[in-house]
């Protein structure tokens, strides 16, 4: 998103001077990425996240660790909305998720991450595990794995049963509209498959500093300057057509929950792996975790 701003599906969805055909018609960037995303959401009890769900889910990664689990994930703390912990993991397969889900079945691992979750359990109010298909065609500037990148911004939305094609082509005209204003924007679309209503998407943007977030808003004018009085007022109308429901939240990037890929450790070792987090560890970690 940076952001699917509060112009995204309300006030400005226009062509930006040019026709909704037009901006059909163009053909998005090719983008390596992952097919598919895994979100796991942890609703916190109150008073039972911080340090003392960081101490369950650093156990959890030092177990996937030792256990060589082939699958990371990266750990984004609630800054909105209700108190909960999401981890994001990406795939190519769900045949790869069946592979790595042996890990924990395995009796060498099992007894270890079953005492974990128990451990976690007392902490929890509730799950819930989602999987989306990233959608190029709906993404704009994408931007690839960042080990920098300490924020995230989600917009979800809800698509009206029988509009799937009205809300392509509203995020499409968006598109348009960026490109035209030179919009430093960027997101990547995916679409539910697993664990939520038929015709969700979420629509995610990573930032290295919030200092980001405010750029985004600043740059709204730009919007303003490239559409006309009567493209916002086709634009409300697809909108009011085609989406349901739509909410913004943000998240902190929690490396002491996070299991991530080598070279996001060895890009930003001080982050990922801090020093203070180092000396128990040499101090005999696992007791802490007990």
């Amino acid at each position: 998103m940076n952001k699917l701003s509060p112009f995204l599906l309300g006030l400005s969805l226009a062509a930006a001077g040019g026709s909704l055909a037009a901006a059909q018609d163009q053909t998005p960037p090719a983008v390596s990425a992952p097919k598919y995303m895994q979100v796991i959401v942890e609703y916190t009890k109150p008073g039972k996240g911080g340090m003392a769900h960081d101490k369950t889910e650093s156990a959890f990664v030092q177990a996937a660790t030792k256990a060589n689990f082939p699958i990371h994930y990266i750990a984004f703390n609630a800054m909105s909305g209700k108190p909960r912990a999401i981890f994001i993991s990406h795939f190519d397969s769900f045949d790869a998720v069946q592979t790595a889900n042996k890990v924990f079945a395995d009796p060498a691992n099992a007894e270890e991450f079953e005492r974990i979750n128990t451990d976690d359990g007392e902490l929890v109010e509730s799950i819930n595990q989602l999987f989306f298909k990233y959608v190029p065609e709906l993404s704009f500037h994408p931007h690839g794995p960042n080990p920098h990148a300490r924020y995230l911004e989600a917009r979800i939305v809800h698509v009206r049963p029988g509009h799937g094609k009205d809300f392509e082509d509203l995020v499409k005209v968006w598109i348009a509209a960026n490109d035209k204003a030179g919009s430093s924007n960027h997101w990547g679309a995916y679409r539910i498959e697993y664990g939520e209503q038929i015709g969700s998407y979420v629509f995610l943007t990573t930032d290295e500093s919030m200092a980001d977030i405010d750029k985004s808003f600043a740059e709204a004018p730009k919007f303003t300057a490239v559409l006309s009085e009567a493209d916002r007022r086709d634009a409300r109308e697809l909108r009011t057509e085609a989406i349901d429901t739509d909410r913004f939240e943000l998240y902190s990037v929690n490396p002491a929950q996070s299991y991530p890929p080598e070279e996001f450790v060895k890009a930003d070792p001080d982050f990922w792996t801090p020093k203070a987090a180092a000396k128990p560890e040499a101090a005999g970690k696992k007791p802490k975790h007990n």
